[in-house]
């Protein structure tokens, strides 16, 4: 398997897509994400490059690098999920979602200090 098509499965994956969610962010067709996984099909530098802007990775890492087995941070669901929010809440609706997460963490955070837990 090529790096680009293991890198583009775990890449999607990693960010918990599906190949059509991915497909209509790249305006490509599912068979194509799928073709290109499978390496059933070639990628055109212009392809590679949107999908490598999509996933904010380097051209020579999506197509050089086994990127399944090179340190990174994992990503979570809840990064996964807020992100999600891009393009459908606006700046401010964003910014109390974030204070909201922060005082949930901060007030978890003091009861697992009060109990000893930290």
């Amino acid at each position: 398997m090529s790096f680009f098509s293991k890198n583009l499965e775990y890449l999607r994956k990693s960010k918990y897509m599906s190949r059509s969610e991915l497909a209509e962010k790249l305006n490509v067709n599912q068979s194509t994400i799928s073709r290109w996984e499978n390496e059933d099909m070639g990628v055109t530098v212009d392809n590679a490059y949107d999908v490598a802007q999509f996933f904010n990775v380097s051209m020579a890492d999506l197509t050089g690098v086994d990127l399944t087995i090179k340190n990174s941070p994992p990503i979570s669901k809840l990064d996964v999920l807020f992100n999600k929010t891009k393009n459908i809440l606006n700046d401010d609706e964003r910014a109390m979602i974030e204070a909201t997460m922060e005082r949930a963490i901060k007030k978890y955070e003091e009861e697992k200090n009060k109990n000893g837990d930290i």
